[in-house]
This record gives C-alpha cells, sequence and structure tokens, in this order.
C-alpha cells in the first residue's frame, strides 16, 4: 500500500487521537463509574473470602432475622444469610453480563459488517433484526422458557439476541456514514483499496459508537436479568442472582424491610457505574 495513502488519511482522521479512545474513563464521571463497576466485580470474584457463610447454609431459628453482627444484611425465609448470597448473587450478573452482552454484539456487528458491504444480503439481514426486535425481551424470553426451561443459559440466550439487532445495525449504520466521510473519499482517491479503507480507517473509527452501546447494553442485560428472575424465569433457587434475591425481598417486604436494600443497592452501584461509563464515552465521542 502507498504510504502516501495512510499519511494522508490518517491527518484527516485527526492522527493519533484514536489512539487515545479511553481517555474519557480516566476523569469525571468515567473514572467515577471505573471505580463503581470495580467494586461490584471485585466482590463477585472475590465472593468465596468475603461471604461469611454458605450461600445456601441455613441457621435454625434465624428466619427472616433483622440485621445483626452475625448477619448484617438479615436473613431470608429460610434462614440464609443475605449478604453471602448477594455476594454469590453477583457472580451470577457478572456471567451474563460480561459473557451475553459481548456475544450479542460480535454477532450483531458481523451482520451489520456483511449488510453494508453485500447488498444482496442486506434486505433479508434488515429482516431478520426486524423479526428479533418485533418481540419484547420478555416475551422472548417466556418463549425460550418454555422451549429450554429457566436458566442461566436462557437469561444468556435472551440478553444476546436482543442486543445483536441493536449493534447491527449500529455497525451498519456507523460504516455507511464513515465511507462518505472526506478523508475516506481522499484515500480512495488515492488509490486506497475497499477493503483496506475499510480495515484501516472505517472500521477503527466505528467502535467509539459501539463501545458507548456496549456499556448501556451491559446496565440493560442487568435489568433484564433482574426482571426474568422477578418472573421466575431466571435462575433456578436455590441458586442466588440479584434478581431472585430483590424477588425473594419484595415478598417478604411487610415482615424484614432490609431483605431487599442489599442486592437491590448492588444493581443501583452496578447500572449507575455502566451508564456514567456510557455517558462518559458519548460525550468524549460528541466532542470529536
Amino acid at each position: 500500500m502507498n504510504p502516501e495513502v495512510d499519511t494522508v488519511a490518517k491527518a484527516a482522521a485527526g492522527g493519533g487521537d484514536r489512539d487515545d479512545r479511553w481517555a474519557a474513563l480516566r476523569t469525571g464521571r468515567g473514572l467515577t463509574g471505573v471505580i463503581l463497576v470495580a467494586i461490584v466485580v471485585l466482590a463477585g470474584l472475590l465472593a468465596p473470602w468475603l461471604a461469611p457463610y454458605a450461600p445456601d447454609r441455613q441457621f435454625a431459628g434465624a428466619t427472616l432475622a433483622d440485621p445483626s453482627a452475625a448477619h448484617p444484611f438479615g436473613t431470608d425465609s429460610v434462614g440464609r444469610d443475605i449478604l453471602s448470597r448477594t455476594f454469590y448473587g453477583i457472580r451470577i450478573d457478572l456471567l451474563v453480563i460480561f459473557l451475553a452482552v459481548p456475544m450479542g454484539a460480535m454477532i450483531g456487528a458481523l451482520l451489520g459488517l456483511a449488510a453494508s458491504r453485500f447488498d444482496r444480503f442486506d434486505t433479508a439481514i434488515q429482516r431478520l433484526f426486524d423479526l428479533v426486535l418485533s418481540f419484547p425481551a420478555i416475551i422472548l424470553a417466556i418463549a425460550l422458557t418454555m422451549i429450554a426451561g429457566p436458566g442461566v443459559v436462557t437469561i444468556g440466550t435472551v440478553i444476546a439476541l436482543a442486543e445483536i439487532p441493536v449493534f447491527g445495525r449500529l455497525t451498519r449504520t456507523s460504516i455507511l456514514t464513515v465511507r462518505q466521510l472526506p478523508y475516506v473519499e481522499a484515500a480512495r482517491a488515492l488509490g486506497a483499496g475497499e477493503n483496506w479503507i475499510l480495515r484501516r480507517h472505517v472500521l477503527p473509527n466505528c467502535l467509539e459508537p459501539l463501545t458507548v452501546q456496549l456499556a448501556l447494553a451491559m446496565s440493560v442485560g442487568v435489568f433484564v436479568e433482574g426482571a426474568m428472575s422477578f418472573l421466575g424465569l431466571g435462575v433456578v433457587p436455590p441458586a442466588p442472582s440479584l434478581g431472585s434475591l430483590i424477588k425473594e425481598g419484595a415478598q417478604s417486604a411487610y415482615h424484614s424491610p432490609f431483605f431487599v436494600a442489599g442486592p437491590l443497592a448492588v444493581v443501583v452501584v452496578l447500572v449507575l457505574g455502566l451508564l456514567l461509563i456510557s455517558q462518559a464515552l458519548a460525550a468524549r465521542s460528541r466532542r470529536r
């Protein structure tokens, strides 16, 4: 490839500014979001060491006990320590959002890339996206649960399927937009091939909106898990998840109002952290 093409296109695209894509995460909202998410992630990873008891251990005579030194978050309806179950419940949510969302994003991005590159596949792929989007996530969850039963795999599948059309259309739109920008036209005029332009300039400049959407989609994934578990479509008892703990806490809120506070606080911190990261990345993208 002619070095002149690379130099001109890089200069037009903003030079090395792409190398500092994560600068938004080092200050302000981005740093706060990273810290909040890191706290929750570490709590989940270190659950075997941080949890005072096994998540399924039952204490005789401690049914729906109020918070105490022995049980800081109290106990549930069968005498299990809520703090311990919250630590282990975090692990389920992290497993779901950090596997299912990137998987859906990757599949959607590949389909969006195919749609932007091959016109004969574009219509078929767009209709496939329309089909998936026509089913709300909860309806899709109910349908999959009837087929495969409740569980972590079902939750992950629902989240991944819901994100495929979102990332697919975002990728397609970003590629079609970037391909019309002046620096891409300059590279094309200097003799650059379409595949080279796509690899060196179009795809790297499409990553910013995708990273913003990825953080946002993870926060949505937390809500999907919570909604499915609340409806009995999620993690199968006695395994804990944040959604199932909130469901149990809501059922016992009259007798033990502190039950739901711990799991709900973790959900708030995790979602807030992911939203702050998404906002920081989006704000930096708008300033460019």
